[in-house]
């Protein structure tokens, strides 16, 4: 008698232990109709047993759908022809007309001659987990939100007081010193302390007083009359002055002159300005924040900042930690950087390989933020494709020790133009792969001598010579017009 599916499963015992299956099963005859229904399929999909049977799976609407296209013959799925389809991840339709995401895993069932009788699909429901995931990404998502204050980023021990001080300085019109390593952020704090204060609808100035000589840094801040000084053509308000009602950010205020701190002293005491060549005073609403990498305190006892300006300034310090303290927090900039690029070049790299993560991991930040942006902005310029590796980072954070080639799917930037076989020299030692980066690194320090490159590449000239010909690197400095007896160094044949 011809083995049928159906009356296997009618095995009382079968039948009552495939109902207490969490997940859902179900079966195919060899007509591809369903004859087995667990009450798990019924709550997973909203279809009772009844208004189940004698379907074709079809009726679920699996998105993913093991080789049957269209409303081809249910036969055709590769599982009637004997393999087993191995877990799939993918959504049905539950009855109520909503995807329901699941895992199905089908299996052949195959009479005592071997021949396929039916398929015993079994259903993972994933709704739960989904939500899960989906809370997740959501997470994700709103991490850099939750950890940061404006353009501040940060979820470190480190950082913590940094934002709870520009809360609190926020709530309140004290004058704010900012202190820190150059490229820490101290602008920021800055903006995010004005765009949370009370005078956040007012103007946020921000002056670099080492960037100007004393008698320009002068006018800029306080103005100055008509005929004040040769040049002086017209009356002009200074920075101050034009910020009434707002914050002036002071950046590198050690950078300061004695008359200039003098003049600032008076401000900050009185709350007036008087302009070059004038002697009106203009009373003023303004906050003053600073900042500084110097040490105001040394430069006190040095003689070289006066004691009571310095107490005027530090009524609240904050000091914001340099990036080596803080490299937990690196992951996260370095995917606010990644997202700013991505924006802004339109490509779509979206990983750090656990290589080049581990370097930039390593790497102690002399510039801090501000170098770990550059250090991605560079790798942005180089990758074509979605992950950034070592060879795309700044040459000072690559370890010459190893040799990399660009992944093959950047064929822009393939193995072909980028690797030079090592050599071995006398001492036994080999130097690791020339690439085109480093190529041209060695010739601008070796001012385009070839000779000179190829001798601390450990190549010989020859090679040199090929590899810029092979990698299209100008043979002459590209700053200079080759002449009559440049690149004399250049090998020939």
């Amino acid at each position: 008698m011809t083995e049928r599916l159906d009356r296997i499963l009618d095995h009382p015992v079968l039948g009552q232990v495939l109902d207490t299956i969490a997940d859902g099963v179900f079966a195919l005859d060899h007509q591809g109709q369903i004859v087995f229904w667990s009450h798990s399929m019924e709550r997973i999909t909203g279809h009772t047993a009844g208004a189940a049977m004698g379907h074709t799976c079809r009726f679920l609407g699996f998105s993913d759908c093991l080789g049957v296209k269209g409303h081809g013959n249910i036969r055709q799925c590769r599982v009637f022809r004997g393999t087993a389809s191995g877990a799939v991840e993918c959504f049905i339709r539950h009855r109520d007309g909503r995807d329901v995401p699941v895992i199905k895993n089908a299996t052949p069932v195959r009479d005592s001659r071997g021949r396929v009788i039916g398929v015993i699909e079994a259903i993972t429901d994933l709704t739960e987990l989904e939500k899960a995931r989906a809370k997740a990404e959501e997470a994700a998502r709103h991490l850099g939100e939750r950890h940061r204050m404006g353009r501040i980023i940060g979820k470190s021990r480190e950082m913590s007081p940094v934002f709870t001080a520009i809360a609190a300085a926020g709530e309140s019109r004290a004058t704010v010193l900012i202190q820190g390593e150059s490229g820490t952020g101290k602008e920021l704090v800055a903006g995010a302390i004005h765009y949370r204060s009370g005078m956040a609808a007012g103007p946020f100035a921000v002056v670099n007083c080492a960037a100007l000589s004393e008698s320009v840094l002068e006018s800029e801040l306080f103005g100055h009359a008509r005929g004040a000084f040769t040049g002086a053509v017209a009356d002009r308000a200074g920075r101050l002055e034009a910020a009434d009602g707002g914050t002036v950010f002071l950046d590198e205020i050690g950078e300061l002159s004695p008359l200039v701190q003098v003049k600032l002293l008076r401000v900050l005491q009185e709350r007036v300005v008087e302009r070059m060549g004038e002697s009106r005073q203009r009373r003023l609403d303004i906050r003053i924040i600073t900042a500084t990498h110097r040490d105001l305190g040394a430069m006190v006892k040095a003689g070289t900042f006066r004691e009571d300006l310095y107490y005027r300034l530090k009524v609240f310090p904050i000091r914001v930690p340099p990036l080596r303290a803080r490299k937990t927090d690196i992951p996260l900039l370095i995917q606010a950087f990644m997202a700013r690029q991505n924006r802004a070049t339109g490509k779509q790299v979206n990983r750090v390989s656990p290589q080049a993560m581990q370097r930039l991991m390593d790497h102690d930040w002399p510039g801090n933020v501000r170098e770990l942006e550059n250090a991605v902005e560079h790798a942005f310029v180089l990758c074509r494709g979605r992950t950034i590796s070592p060879v795309h980072l700044p040459i000072e954070l690559r370890d010459n020790r190893t040799t990399e080639r660009l992944p093959d799917r950047e064929p822009a930037l393939g193995p072909s133009r980028h690797t030079i076989t090592p050599v071995r020299h006398h001492t036994g030692r080999s130097r690791a792969r020339m690439t085109r980066e480093s190529l041209l690194e060695r010739l601008g320090a070796c001012n385009w001598n070839k000779a000179e490159a190829a001798r601390q590449l450990g190549v010989s000239r020859t090679a040199v010579w090929k590899r810029m010909k092979q990698w299209e690197i100008p043979l002459a400095r590209p700053d200079q017009r080759q002449g009559p007896g440049q690149d004399r160094d250049r090998d020939h044949g």
